[in-house]
């Protein structure tokens, strides 16, 4: 009769525990989720704020930032999410730099006077810019069409 009481107790409790522990574990297709959230939150943020001047082009490269600090805080535990998720990381942080660098040199290109220096500065900065931009564009482009691929292959295999 006492071995009867304790497993009376012991059963549910045990029970409890499991689907506690169980229900705090978050699934493949969870963090899938959040991490295709975060991603098209800074991809949305690219589309809306593309080609916008220098306040503009700074603030963007801002956002960017957040939004990789918003990937770094995705706390992600299945590794191959872990491992797009610190790709779209670097593609977000690059593209934020090569924003940050272009708007200096357009924020340079206004300042110029209207002289022959002031021609030369703003057709280097037109060359940074053109430069910076075209680089970060395709690298960046490339690494998100592959990681995205990569995304959607690993997020619809089912478990």
């Amino acid at each position: 009769m006492f071995v009867w009481r304790k497993f009376a107790v012991i059963a549910p409790v045990s029970l409890s525990m499991v689907l506690l522990l169980t229900g705090c574990v978050e699934d493949k297709n969870s963090q899938c989720q959040r991490l295709i959230q975060v991603v098209n939150e800074g991809n949305a943020l690219i589309d809306q704020k593309k080609g916008a001047q220098v306040i503009t082009s700074l603030q963007l490269s801002k956002d960017l930032l957040a939004i990789n600090k918003a990937l770094d805080e995705l706390k992600l535990s299945d590794p191959q999410l872990q491992e797009i998720q610190t790709g779209f990381g670097r593609v977000f942080q690059n593209l934020s730099q090569a924003i940050a660098k272009a708007s200096q040199a357009l924020n340079t290109a206004k300042t110029a006077e209207a002289s022959a220096s002031g021609r030369e500065k703003i057709q280097q900065a037109r060359k940074e810019i053109d430069t910076v931009l075209t680089k970060a564009a395709t690298t960046a482009g490339k690494d998100s069409d592959l990681l995205v691929k990569r995304l959607n292959q690993y997020c619809s295999q089912p478990k």
